[in-house]
């Protein structure tokens, strides 16, 4: 009778190992536009790059790219700055863009005869100034807080998107703050972790956003941080940005257009 049970037991712990696919509605594909054009301090910007893909199915393992669109921005002259796709990536790039601090441009995007248009200002972002590595308690004992300082304009309200990457981990982090309790002074970001140790290597992004951008951003990280990892969690409302469907607006694509000078930094751990 134990050798029936053990028989059973074993029988049911091996069809819990079956791979089970759920039909889920599948709805028509969106284009997704990846449109962050970025300034690194100390360098010309002339290179920039713009990826199209589009939506697909819970279970596919590839996300389909855009070919054959066309792309270009255009600043507040009238000057036109194409972006020419590596043939079959779905990457437009652009080797002779123009950044100009508050200068206005907008975001042209042609393709199966729907036009999408966005209009963002480019936005100034302050210098990481310098570091700081301490070590506080927490929960799990003595962890290393290691925090980077820069200087915020005090003649004007501005947020901000903050960005690090740990060297041991697969995906950067994000988080967004304004100045509104720190006008005009040093402010900070800062990372811990509690396996962060000596020789890791941390690299931090500052960037200046509008006030739209930062709404954005804090909806998509709360978002990402809300489902827990769950495939059955109940799915978000879809969160729009800011760029248009001239031909169709119903047909709404995802995805943001921004711009703005970015700073960058890496530490490594003490």
């Amino acid at each position: 009778m134990k050798n029936i049970i053990y028989i059973l037991a074993l029988l049911f712990f091996a069809s819990c190992e079956d791979k089970v696919n759920i039909d889920l509605d599948t709805a028509n594909p969106k284009l997704v536009i990846d449109a962050n054009i970025l300034w690194q301090k100390g360098t010309i910007g002339n290179d920039q790059k713009i990826k199209l893909t589009l939506t697909t199915d819970y279970y596919s393992n590839t996300i389909p790219v855009v070919s054959g669109a066309v792309v270009f921005v255009t600043n507040s002259s009238n000057t036109v700055f194409s972006f020419v796709e590596i043939p079959n990536t779905g990457e437009y790039v652009c080797s002779n863009f123009v950044p100009v601090i508050n200068e206005d441009y907008t975001l042209t995007i042609q393709y199966l005869g729907q036009t999408y248009t966005s209009t963002e200002k480019l936005l100034a972002t302050p210098t990481i100034d310098s570091t700081q590595q301490t070590t506080v308690q927490g929960f799990g004992g003595d962890e290393i807080q290691v925090k980077f300082f820069y200087q915020d304009n005090g003649l004007e309200d501005n947020n901000y998107l903050i960005g690090v990457k740990n060297s041991e981990k697969l995906l950067p982090e994000f988080g967004v703050i304004k100045d509104e309790f720190f006008q005009g002074n040093q402010m900070f970001g800062f990372y811990t972790d509690s396996d962060l140790k000596s020789g890791d290597v941390l690299s931090f992004s500052l960037k200046g956003i509008s006030i739209r951008y930062f709404n954005y951003m804090n909806k998509l990280l709360n978002i990402a941080g809300s489902a827990g990892g769950s495939p059955f969690a109940t799915p978000p409302a879809t969160l729009r940005g800011n760029i248009i469907n001239q031909s169709n607006q119903d047909n709404y694509p995802l995805g943001y257009f921004h711009l703005s000078e970015i700073d960058t930094l890496n530490y490594t751990v003490q």
